[in-house]
């Protein structure tokens, strides 16, 4: 592995001692010439892998161009382009694009608080969910359950009703007493709460809520839509229609995009001068994304995603390391202790993995990834597993 030199890199990250230099696939290498099979697409980020055809073409010919950006002040034809594409992969009618999963969050929020005061709430609050992951902005973390990322950065912006995942009674009894409420902010799939899924009739069951409340229906697939699940979006398993959709990581397979989608109830809530972006939507990004989804619909990696998410799981299962949980290439085995050094123990094995949740290894490869390359992850993985747990055992 490469050695760490002294850095005026701020020391926000507990970082490990690699730094991956080229990439084909599903495959990095290091400065050392290493090969390393990657299981984590730069935190479900990488959609394409790395140096896919389609994605290298579009960002070559707009560096050509000579036009990056040019701002919201103008018409961008590439981000109609990539508005008309995710309109038509979330069904929804609207687009809001921005850099960052974050931003496309904080979006979301203020839509449901303007969405509010237009129906006379002077104190509009969302309904989110214990373990969730919404950001690190002061909105997005007090929206988020984890009093790890919240502490030091208190007061924390109020207007936040939180109740368990899964737990619809506890939904119903918010119905019945708060009257502020004016949406659901939902992860169908908690990603960094430790790939915690929703049951779809529970989502069901909250959207039956939204309706008869009039409340608008906001689910965050940032981290698990694009495919990932084995269809577009997670709702898409559920049947129905949210009102916001919040994406990025997957969306510009590397390239920094977020989006705010919106539909139904949140259809022309914001309108102009309520919200706004420099760098959002920028033919750069732009390219990037029309690139990720045609390659996406081109290549069938949607059901290549649910084919080999399920030929993964059944290995993990069958291997009885854990607690197997997931949807398509978004995998997480819980182990009954933490787990972190297991990343380091994968880096030495030539496999790039994370753990979440302290116990909670989460596998979310390229969507580009094989059955055979799927199959090696876990051929990869099963034997740390079985060696950490045995040390533990024995300790």
């Amino acid at each position: 592995m490469s050695h760490a030199t002294s850095s005026h890199v701020m020391n926000t990250y507990l970082r490990q001692n690699v730094a991956f230099v080229r990439g084909e696939g599903v495959w990095l290498w290091d400065e050392e010439g290493r090969r390393y099979l990657d299981a984590l697409a730069g935190i479900a980020v990488n959609t394409l892998g790395y140096g896919h055809p389609k994605l290298k073409k579009a960002l070559l010919e707009r560096v050509a161009s000579g036009v990056l950006h040019t701002s919201n002040l103008w018409r961008i034809p590439e981000q109609e382009a990539a508005a008309e594409r995710v309109a038509a992969i979330t069904g929804l009618d609207e687009v809001f694009f921005c850099n960052s999963g974050l931003e496309a969050n904080e979006a979301a929020i203020k839509i449901a608080r303007k969405y509010g005061h237009e129906r006379g709430v002077a104190e509009p609050a969302i309904v989110v969910m214990e373990k969730a992951f919404h950001g690190r902005s002061l909105a997005t973390l007090s929206a988020t359950g984890s009093r790890k990322v919240q502490a030091g950065f208190e007061p924390l912006v109020s207007g936040f009703v939180r109740v368990p995942l899964n737990d619809l009674e506890a939904v119903r009894q918010v119905a019945e007493h708060n009257k502020n409420v004016v949406a659901v902010f939902i992860e169908p799939i908690q990603g960094e709460g430790g790939i915690n899924v929703a049951r779809l009739e529970y989502l069901r069951g909250l959207k039956e809520i939204c309706e008869r409340k009039e409340w608008l229906f906001m689910s965050d697939e940032v981290q698990c839509g694009l495919g990932r699940s084995g269809k577009w979006f997670v709702y898409q398993h559920a049947g129905f229609l949210p009102d916001v959709v919040p994406l990025a990581k997957g969306l510009g397979s590397g390239v920094p995009v977020g989006a705010c989608v919106v539909g139904g109830r949140a259809r022309g809530v914001l309108k102009p001068g309520n919200h706004g972006s420099t760098f959002g939507g920028n033919p750069l990004a732009m390219s990037a994304v029309v690139a990720t989804i045609d390659a996406i619909k081109e290549e069938g990696l949607i059901e290549s995603a649910a084919r080999v998410g399920e030929l993964m799981r059944g290995a993990l299962a069958a291997a009885n390391i854990g607690q197997v949980r997931g949807m398509g290439l978004m995998i997480g085995v819980e182990l009954a202790r933490p787990c972190g050094e297991l990343v380091k123990a994968a880096l030495e094995a030539g496999l790039v993995i994370n753990v979440t949740a302290d116990n909670v290894i989460r596998l979310l490869p390229p969507l580009v990834m094989n059955e055979a390359e799927g199959r090696e992850v876990v051929e990869r993985l099963q034997p740390l597993v079985r060696a950490f747990l045995d040390r533990r055992a024995a300790a």
